[in-house]
């Protein structure tokens, strides 16, 4: 079982990393925060992988963190969720994003995940309750009650901007980005398909 490679960073796709390791390439599943955070072509980095066997043979997906890693075990351990569904809500929320919701019962954000219904979303927060969500086990954030979190709804434009402002892009860059990919998507564009967008918009 592969838990980790270390090695050159070949090709980079919407969906998959080439990581060289030892004169071989293997293919990396990963998802949309992830693959903007790689390096440059034909730089090394370090991935955590959790491999998947279906009836089709193993995939490997990748995480350049563990608790990133053990956020989409755990995902997957929902009735429903697959890796496509737990790599959809990670591309929206970070691990600590995602105790957060589950710690106040916030379905609605995850459902903004690509492929998540209401009744999925639902039931990712039931289940993921008391389940470990980062790599030293389950995170409760310090000073975090459900109370504290605001009711509203965020745009899509104003998550947009502020992941890829997470990612290490600038507020003007950010927005710049946004608005392009908003133009050819449509205000209905799901939240994983802009920021998708506005990465290849900045050249990414």
């Amino acid at each position: 079982m592969i838990g980790r490679l270390r090695g050159l960073v070949l090709e980079l796709s919407d969906e998959e990393a080439l990581i060289e390791v030892g004169g071989v390439g293997y293919i990396v599943r990963c998802g949309v925060r992830t693959l903007a955070n790689m390096p440059e072509l034909g730089a090394e980095v370090i991935v955590h992988i959790e491999s998947v066997t279906r009836e089709d043979g193993t995939r490997l997906f990748g995480f350049l963190t563990k608790d990133e890693r053990q956020a989409f075990v755990s995902l997957q351990g929902v009735q429903g969720v697959g890796p496509k569904a737990a790599l959809a809500v990670l591309d929206i929320m970070t691990p600590m994003e995602l105790a957060q919701a589950v710690a106040s019962d916030d379905k609605t954000k995850v459902g903004r995940a690509s492929g998540v219904g209401p009744k999925l979303a639902q039931r990712i927060v039931i289940e993921l309750k008391g389940k470990p969500l980062t790599a030293a086990g389950v995170f409760e954030p310090i000073g975090y009650s459900p109370a504290t979190v605001t009711t509203l709804k965020p745009s899509i434009n104003g998550e947009s901007v502020a992941a890829l402002m997470g990612l290490g892009m600038s507020e003007q860059q950010s927005r710049q980005a946004v608005d392009v990919a908003l133009k050819d998507l449509g205000p209905e564009a799901e939240l994983a398909a802009v920021i998708r967008a506005s990465l290849k918009a900045l050249g990414r």
